[in-house]
């Protein structure tokens, strides 16, 4: 089986679900650019990329790759310093500060190495408070919502424990469940088992696979762990803020197309083994 396709001269996307007629985020010719005092420093150059809806995606590569900025603008923390991001169909390049912020309270959900809990609230308060900005949800629907979430990741009993009581992987858990909470069209991961030890991070790990599996979800990973790697179905790798290739998993193997034609062939063979 031949596991490497090659293709030249053309923006590349990964190989399409044929039941998904539309992707749920559309990344055309994104570059973003910063300024360290009077120096430019690219992050981004040039990035073409579709994702499709329920896909469980890696954006893999090593530090300073562009992973995380490409992230931080398919969440609209960022907006790009030209090209154009679509989510949804919809063209959230150059949205006002308010219409991202809302956008990211009703679609997207985060869930950060760092757990980024507020301290001072329960589990559930934890889960429930992205929802307090969803005025026409009564608060039966909330608390229903929330107990349901917690029962999920696994932590119904813990709910009224705040995070200093709670271990890494309890913590990671309930930021999964609030990441959750808004029924987001896609849920951003940075690094999301950096901080944990390896046993808990392959829990972690599974439980989003399993909740991608069984509710459709699409998740998005800002990695360099292999494990998140060998989990996805789908990667994005990153060098230099360029994309060099993009690959659909198909059983054991994965299959690729090269965007860019300076690495070996040798080197492909040994990663389409991992």
């Amino acid at each position: 089986m031949d596991r490497v396709a090659e293709s030249r001269g053309r923006p590349l996307t990964p190989v399409a679900n044929p039941k998904v007629a539309r992707s749920l985020v559309r990344v055309e010719n994104v570059s973003k650019e910063y300024r360290l005092g009077d120096q430019p420093l690219v992050a981004l150059r040039g990035i073409n990329l579709n994702i499709d809806p329920g896909v469980f995606l890696a954006i893999a590569g090593p530090s300073g790759s562009g992973k995380s900025t490409l992230l931080n603008l398919i969440g609209c923390i960022d907006t790009p310093t030209t090209g154009r991001i679509y989510i949804g169909g919809k063209d959230v390049s150059n949205q006002s500060s308010d219409a991202l912020a809302l956008l990211r309270a009703r679609s997207i959900g985060f869930i950060f190495q760092t757990f980024n809990l507020l301290p001072v609230l329960s589990a559930e308060e934890n889960v429930e408070y992205p929802l307090l900005q969803i005025k026409e949800l009564s608060v039966t629907e909330r608390r229903r919502r929330v107990e349901l979430l917690l029962e999920v990741v696994g932590l119904r009993e813990f709910a009224r424990h705040r995070p200093n009581q709670l271990s890494g992987g309890q913590r990671q858990r309930v930021a999964i469940a609030r990441a959750l909470a808004v029924n987001p069209k896609i849920i951003l991961a940075d690094e999301p088992t950096a901080n944990l030890d390896h046993k808990t991070g392959g829990q972690i790990l599974r439980l989003m696979r399993r909740i991608n599996r069984q509710s459709g979800a699409t998740f998005v990973f800002s990695t360099h762990d292999q494990r998140v790697i060998d989990m996805a179905d789908r990667r994005v790798d990153l060098e230099d803020g360029e994309v060099v290739r993009l690959g659909i998993r198909s059983s054991k193997y994965w299959i690729y197309a090269n965007e860019r034609t300076d690495r070996s062939s040798n080197e492909e063979d040994n990663d389409a083994q991992g």
